[in-house]
């Protein structure tokens, strides 16, 4: 058996770990078992190079487990896909929540990916020529550490003026539910990004009292179909272009097909769909029936909430109304601050620096993945990272 020592550093509080080399894993360690982290287990087992997956939860996909029953990708189906696994015969265009677990599953299956759950990672740290993982069930070391935890780990509700004194419901969009319980209520949603018009597709399906939208910003706003063509198919090439030819078509799109949403209260989008993706990570919204819903008036739309009072919004232009549910569409947090926090590989909003194939050169060994979105979707994103990533561990090993 090897003996192992750990220690906290009295200067700067770094863990530090004193074993024999046999102890240290040489292969990545991936922590996550999404598609992110699936999907680099699986290549990095492809090209030769040894894997284990540390999962939190006691079962794949348990964010998807969770979710509202109504939610589906809004990528297609057979661009939503991880290697040698297809969804089957008769899947909707745009999978049903289900069907993401049943892939997931039966990638993770198919492959034989080592996944190892109830396994939660406090802390990692970096020990000159290989890295300690501070895991739940003990220490371990390895060569390489693939963090795959997702950009949605922890939703994000502001610290809004008053938001403690309110008398109705606030919940975050990942707490959707059912979206029949909404019938014959008054619904705020704040936020008119991917996740809120998510939740407006579904709220103008119900027979809701009134909704309405606090939009900041709008959206860089794409229809999920334009007759029976899936937008989401031309992802790939929208994908290659530059940013500003990029945004031209996400632009051009969404006026030929909305007109000018700004004539209902929708506010300028700051920048370009494509640019604003890459620089402040703001997915591109899908419509699925809220622009509709908008312009028939059964959605109103109200610029950004300055306070809550117990039984009323405030907005910026003095408007109020009385909701009886605040739906909270304001995005995630990475929740990486205690795992990584003291590596200085965070931004202010907790989003790693690095992503895919690049990494630190301070830190050899650390990479992130399935950390932003990206026009192509997550699925597609996971592929590709994972293949950059295993081949650059793998060129390593042999340099």
């Amino acid at each position: 058996m090897v003996m192992m020592v750990i220690r906290k550093g009295m200067d700067a509080g770094i863990l530090h770990a004193e074993a024999g080399q046999n102890a240290i894993f040489d292969g990545a360690i991936v922590i996550g078992a999404g598609a992110a982290g699936l999907a680099a287990a699986h290549a990095l087992l492809k090209a030769g190079v040894q894997a284990m997956v540390l999962e939190k939860e006691a079962r794949l996909a348990e964010p998807w487990h969770g979710r509202h029953e109504q939610l589906h990708l809004n990528t297609h189906r057979d661009l939503s896909t991880l290697p040698g696994v297809s969804f089957p015969a008769g899947t909707l265009a745009f999978p049903h929540r289900s069907a993401v677990i049943r892939h997931l599953s039966e990638f993770s299956a198919k492959h034989r990916l080592p996944v190892e759950f109830s396994v939660l990672v406090d802390e990692i740290a970096f020990e000159g020529d290989h890295w300690l993982v501070r895991a739940s069930d003990g220490p371990r070391l390895a060569r390489h550490v693939i963090i795959a935890t997702g950009r949605d780990r922890l939703p994000f509700v502001p610290a809004w003026k008053g938001i403690e004194t309110f008398a109705g419901q606030i919940i975050h969009s990942a707490q959707f539910g059912d979206a029949n319980d909404y019938t014959g209520k008054k619904v705020l949603v704040v936020g008119a990004g991917n996740s809120g018009f998510d939740t407006l597709n579904h709220l103008a399906r119900v027979d809701t009292a009134q909704i309405w939208l606090s939009a900041r910003h709008g959206p860089a706003l794409l229809p999920r179909r334009i007759g029976q063509i899936a937008v989401h198919r031309f992802s790939p090439i929208l994908a290659r272009l530059p940013f500003r030819l990029a945004d031209a078509v996400i632009a051009a799109t969404q006026r030929l097909v909305f007109g000018n949403l700004a004539s209902f209260g929708l506010p300028p989008a700051p920048s370009g769909g494509a640019s604003r993706l890459a620089s402040d990570y703001t997915a591109i919204a899908a419509d699925d029936g809220a622009v509709d819903a908008i312009k028939a008036g059964r959605i109103i739309v109200l610029p950004t909430v300055r306070e809550f009072t117990r039984d009323a919004v405030v907005f910026s232009n003095d408007a109020t109304i009385e909701p009886d549910i605040v739906i909270a569409a304001t995005g995630y947090r990475t929740g990486l601050e205690t795992m990584v926090g003291k590596l200085g590989v965070l931004d202010e909003k907790g989003v790693p620096l690095f992503n895919g194939a690049d990494a630190d050169p301070r830190l050899p060994g650390l990479w992130f993945t399935g950390m932003r979105p990206s026009i192509r979707g997550c699925f597609a994103n996971a592929r590709i990272q994972a293949q950059a990533i295993a081949a650059k561990i793998a060129q390593q090993r042999k340099g």
